[in-house]
């Protein structure tokens, strides 16, 4: 068995070791919350989190009970590690971050709670897009939110601390923060701070105007930013501004990219993928590796928001399938990772790498075929199933590109919407979709974007018209656009 990455070995490990009625009884008692001493700190936190620090190597001063169960898990780990043939001391070194403990901690209970699923049906999903606020100091032409001003009714800054606090109960790992312009909201430091205290990973998606100077840039670190992702959609600052509707939008993003990586602090730079910009990949590749950027993201185009006013810039299936391809074999001929938001490219690097790699999420694993049980095990398209939005008011979404309220924080806690609402649970299982989507045989890997199915169907579980195998579909859109209808109902 050719060796690969530890963590991609215990997450496919979990399938083999963690899924028998002896393992999953331990499971069962780790998912237990109990209060331990780390240091001078006490960390109330499950069983299973206290079992990886432990597994770690950190000094974990726990119960008598719990201290058991602790080690009964930390075993479980160990040998599922060994069994895939991970390496030992990359996962520990990796569990050493309290952030992916939260995220393990969150599969590990998913396990106990619903067993083996394809996918992994989860208590709390990996990561939350928190749509900070609406104010934004651009007026980009695809902008989801439509932000502008802030919204009349956002939330306050105590109700954001209560918003942290309800995640970490819940077991949220990583909290990202979106808009509108995060930057430019005065509360937006102390929410980091907040997060990154609870050992959640941080991040933050921006225009990166604030951030082109690197003090700003530095602060945002300090105060536990792990992650920023800056938008630049041409290699043309012309085109980008035009685009962004703000003059040396270019510019800013550009230095803000060249600020993240004399900092060290990990970074993308963030692109969305349309007819516009479609012949400037290896322009776009270029000016990232000029830079310095160690990640590229492509972003499918999704229409809603100010984006159903140029839906007539999305890609058509084919050209989206070449893309992708493309972009598989760039990631392989230049030293940084590419990845795309389209969940086809689980599909399209599977059958491109004859399963020895696997596109679990916005990530490659390369490896042996196993690779691609993780990435059955993650799914794809992860809206309302491993991700979900909060809008500035408090509502949660399934997606920050599906605008379908499903309760708000003011009113019902986290856990309750995330658990008990029919359309997120109807999204966690792929034989609910429609169409061809629904009888795919990489439905478990991909399952098409849910976000576009809603905007062009307003269904979450149609279609997605943007896959090759949907090709159908998307003529049926384009003889609707030449009658004179609109591309996306209202």
């Amino acid at each position: 068995m050719a060796r690969r990455g530890g963590i991609s070995a215990l997450f496919a490990a979990f399938k083999m070791v963690l899924g028998n009625p002896i393992a999953r009884t331990i499971l069962r008692i780790g998912t237990e919350e109990v209060a331990c001493r780390y240091g001078d700190e006490v960390v109330k936190a499950p069983i299973v989190s206290h079992a990886l620090a432990l597994y770690a190597g950190e000094k974990v001063s726990c119960p008598v009970t719990a201290r058991f169960a602790a080690d009964l898990i930390r075993v479980l780990v160990k040998v599922g590690v060994a069994i895939m043939g991970g390496r030992d001391d990359e996962v520990k070194e990796a569990f050493r971050d309290p952030a992916l403990r939260k995220g393990v901690a969150t599969v590990m209970k998913g396990i106990a709670m619903y067993g083996i699923t394809v996918p992994q049906k989860l208590p709390a999903p990996f990561m939350i897009v928190w749509n900070f606020t609406n104010m934004c100091n651009f007026r980009c032409k695809h902008c989801y939110q439509r932000a502008d001003k802030p919204l009349p009714n956002e939330l306050s800054f105590r109700e954001k601390l209560k918003v942290i606090e309800e995640l970490d109960a819940a077991g949220v790992p990583a909290v990202a923060l979106s808009g509108g312009e995060p930057t430019i909201h005065p509360d937006y430091l102390y929410i980091i701070k907040a997060a990154a205290k609870k050992g959640m990973y941080t991040a933050v998606a921006t225009n990166g105007w604030r951030f082109a100077d690197i003090d700003e840039l530095r602060k945002a670190k300090e105060a536990g930013l792990r992650y920023v992702e800056i938008s630049l959609d041409s290699a043309n600052p012309r085109k980008h501004d035009e685009f962004r509707g703000v003059e040396g939008a270019w510019n800013r993003a550009v230095k803000a990219l060249e600020n993240a990586v004399k900092l060290g602090l990990s970074h993308a730079m963030a692109i969305t993928l349309t007819r516009m910009n479609v012949d400037e990949i290896d322009d776009l590749l270029d000016l990232a590796e000029s830079i310095g950027v160690k990640r590229v993201v492509f972003f499918n185009f999704v229409p809603t928001g100010r984006a159903v006013d140029i839906v007539h810039t999305d890609l058509d299936p084919v050209t989206r399938e070449k893309v992708m391809r493309r972009l598989y074999r760039e990631m392989q001929r230049r030293k940084m990772e590419i990845v795309t938001t389209a969940p086809q490219f689980g599909r399209v690097v599977i059958q491109m790498s004859g399963g020895k790699a696997a596109a679990p999420t916005h990530f490659v694993a390369r490896g042996d075929p196993a690779t691609t049980a993780l990435a059955e095990f993650v799914g794809g398209c992860g809206a309302g199933r491993i991700y979900a939005a909060i809008q500035p008011d408090g509502t949660v979404a399934p997606c920050v590109f599906m605008p379908i309220p499903r309760g708000s924080l003011r009113e019902k806690s986290f856990w309750e919407i995330w658990s008990s609402d029919p359309l997120m649970n109807a999204l966690r299982d792929k034989n609910n979709l429609k169409g061809f989507c629904g009888r795919c045989p990489y439905r478990f890997v991909c399952g098409g974007c849910r976000a576009r199915a809603y905007g062009y169907f307003r269904d979450p579980l149609a279609p997605d018209p943007g896959c090759i195998f949907n090709l159908r579909e998307w003529r049926k859109i384009e003889r609707e656009i030449a009658r004179g209808a609109k591309a996306v109902p209202s």
